[in-house]
């Protein structure tokens, strides 16, 4: 793994505007690029809807896309012009409207490297989102990188098991919701 520099973009996600909300990632993608030329870029959880966008699926799956789809060209577009790489959480839809993924997309220059759909839902979130099956690490050219979403850090073992995997990096996009100690220390935990 090499020396290389990291930023959080913490952003105002207008509900529902998930056109909007990509416009907003790709400007902050642009001006992070520009002025910190930072390595890895990661936007916070469901960037492109807001966290609590309702109780249904059906709800945001007509508004969301497959990945690959239209919100993530529009993303690995201007990753493959401007270099680095970036996480870029957003619901994924399903091969169904009642399925419906909280998913992170790891994308760099050569296009989506690897998706991971949140294991463990937060509770209220049960109700429109489906959980992920599969734990992986890809391969960059900053290290090899694994990813969970917020409530999954809640959880031990996902984090063992990536570094099982040879993870290198671990990234938590997240939409917290809960007191800022407990965030610390479960990150904190999982060093």
């Amino acid at each position: 793994m090499i020396s290389f520099s990291v930023s959080a973009v913490q952003i105002c996600v207008t509900p529902m505007a998930v056109d909007d909300n990509t416009e907003k990632v790709i400007s902050w993608y642009r001006k992070v690029r520009h002025q910190s030329h930072a390595d890895l870029i990661v936007f916070p959880e469901t960037v492109t809807t807001g966290f609590n966008p309702g109780d249904r699926a059906g709800d945001l799956w007509d508004l969301v896309d497959t990945i690959p789809g239209r919100l993530t060209e529009r993303i690995e577009a201007e990753v493959r012009k401007g270099g680095g790489y970036v996480v870029f959480p957003t619901y994924e839809r399903g091969p169904r409207p009642d399925v419906l993924y909280n998913s992170a997309v790891l994308i760099g220059s050569e296009g989506i490297v690897g998706v991971y759909r949140k294991t463990h839902p937060f509770p209220g979130e049960k109700r429109w989102v489906t959980p992920g099956q599969e734990v992986q690490v890809f391969e960059t050219s900053l290290g090899r990188i694994g990813m969970i979403i917020c409530y999954d850090g809640d959880f031990p073992e996902l984090s063992r098991l990536l570094k099982l995997k040879g993870a290198e990096i671990i990234v938590r996009p997240s939409a917290f919701l809960r007191d800022h100690g407990l965030w610390s220390l479960t990150n904190q935990a999982r060093i």
